[in-house]
């Protein structure tokens, strides 16, 4: 009878930890490109911002639970910024535009990140926020697969942020109004919905799912601006799943961080090292080539 190696058990479950993680970062992209057709380049210095700015506030002396409400307040306001004085000033714009000004943003945020905290990694503040440390041991069938248990904490919340986020679109009001201005912004407005209000909504929950990914990715490796290059693992995610679907990041985030993971085992030796940080890449120019739209994507249909 085939046995699974017992390795291989523990590669699968840092896999789809780190698959899932890839997955949140991926959706706060999918949100603000469903709403308003724009790739936000940003969402990664969002996840570094966010995590910075609850750390920062910590210690200065504000308690953990006050740290937390202001950071989300400040990600209403980066919100409510960007509406005021980005998308209603370029409303209309070719696509390119608008994304030259999410890679304008970018800039604004890492120069504010590193005027008011500094460049250097800090601590995530995980006892503060109650999220549970140390590791629990698995011994399938005489194997071994550690757990730790910030891992576990970062999938649960993960996934009950992601499903809540469903819920959110399809039984709400507000929620039917985002697919409703995603699908057609002309007839959206014709019955009377307001664009610059579901910008803003949109644009605070893709900032909810940054903080949430900061804390997740800050708890495991701590805060630094090199996080935003983790983020840019979302790009692979995105072109596996579709730009617009939800369940298509989801199972795109798995694809890739499984997928790294087993392929650094198996393939490592013979390819060399560092095969995590362009597998996804191969992945994804694959998909590019064969199919563009990814696998829940909708297929564009140009008519002359």
């Amino acid at each position: 009878m085939w046995q699974m190696p017992d390795f291989l058990m523990q590669v699968l479950w840092e896999g789809f930890v780190a698959g899932i993680l890839y997955a949140l970062i991926a959706l706060g992209f999918v949100l603000i490109f469903k709403a308003s057709g724009i790739f936000n380049f940003a969402q990664g210095i969002m996840v570094v911002f966010s995590g910075l700015t609850l750390v920062g506030l910590h210690e200065l002396g504000v308690p953990a639970w006050l740290a937390l409400l202001f950071t989300l307040a400040t990600m209403y306001a980066l919100a409510y910024s960007v509406e005021r004085l980005i998308l209603r000033n370029l409303v209309n714009q070719p696509d390119i535009i608008l994304f030259m000004a999410t890679i304008g943003l970018t800039n604004i945020l890492i120069g504010m990140g590193q005027w008011i905290f500094g460049g250097e990694t800090k601590t995530m503040i995980t006892k503060e926020l109650f999220l549970p440390s140390g590791s629990s041991v698995w011994e399938p069938g005489g194997g071994l697969v550690i757990f730790q248990h910030i891992d576990i904490a970062a999938a649960v919340i993960a996934a009950v942020l992601i499903i809540g986020l469903a819920l959110f679109f399809s039984k709400t009001k507000v929620g039917r109004a985002l697919r409703a201005v995603a699908d057609d912004h002309q007839a959206s407005l014709s019955v009377g919905i307001s664009l610059n209000h579901i910008w803003v909504i949109t644009w605070f929950a893709a900032g909810i799912v940054a903080l949430v990914t900061g804390i997740m990715w800050g708890a495991r490796s701590d805060v630094s601006f090199s996080l935003q290059i983790i983020a840019l693992k979302a790009l692979p995610v995105l072109v596996l799943g579709g730009f617009t679907s939800v369940p298509g990041a989801i199972v795109g985030g798995l694809i890739i961080g499984i997928g790294e993971k087993v392929f650094e085992i198996y393939w490592g030796p013979l390819f060399g090292s560092g095969v995590e940080g362009w597998f996804a890449y191969v992945i994804a120019l694959v998909f590019l080539l064969y199919r563009p739209q990814g696998l829940f994507g909708e297929k564009i249909i140009e008519r002359v």
